[in-house]
């Protein structure tokens, strides 16, 4: 029998699910054993192929638009946020909504919301379609968000008054490509207000500062989330920064390339803050059928943040 090739796997804490996250899935099987199946959820709750098709074999109906579900049946609206319309829309039609939005998101709703009072203009650094802009955007007025993506993009915005702006963030943007744009911000704008508190959240700066330890160190580096995960995107993009040279996005150990990895010696593996640690486990050990593994545990921080469902649910 072959030896197996000996192998450092760096792994990354703290990774995976945040309390947002966390506090979404919760929501939809309260949901689901308060008032029993279908519960219609409207766009994924969380961005993770693993975790939405566990909810839907539950009883959970994933839709991307309101108008898709029946008035007399229960509807989430997902983590990332909504447009004000939206709940709007289901009061008009006196339907039965919990909304799951993460808290560190309603805090930006809140604050968009709080500027616009003020009389100042908005402006939102994040991903354009991305479901939270879309939704922090979707709090003001048409014109009253502009939104910029790049430093390049801050050159060319065009505001109502210099004098009179704020901005807000996505709260799942790479740390160091938002202070690049931040800066740029208030270098054209210097009148500008931004948050009390940066935007972006806890979770996905301890993320990235988990990967920015590894990624060094490390021959390879794969981070466990789904393609439409915008803060797993942002930790395959920090560990290429960091230094790693081969840094990918797998769902699963199934999507692992080894021919990629062919003659590593160390690899670090993290996850985005909507991916299972199961899934984390399940590629752990495909690499152990593979290698003599030694696991080596980075911890950057520690997290114990939670946040509580709607008391709606509480007395489920």
């Amino acid at each position: 029998m072959t030896e197996k090739p000996p192998l450092t796997l760096y792994l990354a804490a703290p990774r995976g699910f945040c309390a947002g996250v966390d506090r979404a899935i919760k929501i939809v099987e309260m949901a689901l054993e308060k008032w029993g199946a279908p519960v219609f959820v409207r766009h994924e709750i969380v961005h993770n192929k693993f975790v939405v098709d566990e909810l839907r074999a539950k009883g959970a109906v994933f839709v991307e638009e309101l108008e898709e579900c029946p008035d007399d049946r229960p509807v989430i609206f997902s983590a990332h946020g909504v447009p004000k319309s939206v709940p709007a829309a289901a009061q008009a039609r006196e339907m039965v909504f919990v909304d799951a939005t993460c808290p560190l998101v309603s805090k930006v709703h809140i604050e968009a919301q709080r500027h616009a009072e003020a009389g100042l203009q908005m402006i939102m650094i994040g991903h354009k379609g991305h479901p939270e802009t879309i939704g922090t955007m979707g709090q003001l007025p048409e014109g009253e968000v502009l939104l910029v993506e790049t430093v390049e993009d801050v050159a060319h915005v065009d505001v109502r008054d210099p004098e009179r702006l704020a901005f807000v963030t996505q709260t799942t943007l790479s740390v160091d490509d938002t202070k690049d744009i931040v800066a740029a911000l208030q270098e054209r704008f210097p009148a500008i207000i931004g948050p009390h508190k940066e935007d972006i959240c806890y979770a996905t700066t301890n993320r990235q500062e988990a990967v920015k330890a590894v990624a060094p160190k490390s021959d390879a580096l794969l981070v466990v989330g789904a393609p439409n995960s915008s803060n797993s995107r942002r930790l395959v993009e920090v560990g290429a920064k960091a230094g790693c040279t081969y840094a990918q996005l797998v769902q699963r150990a199934e999507n692992i390339d080894w021919r990629a990895l062919d003659g590593i010696r160390s690899i670090a593996i993290t996850a985005g803050a909507s991916a299972p640690e199961l899934l984390v486990n399940e590629v752990i050990d495909a690499f152990r059928s593979r290698y003599e593994v030694t696991v080596e545990l980075v911890e950057t921080a520690v997290e114990n943040v939670e946040f509580k469902v709607p008391r709606a649910l509480r007395t489920a």
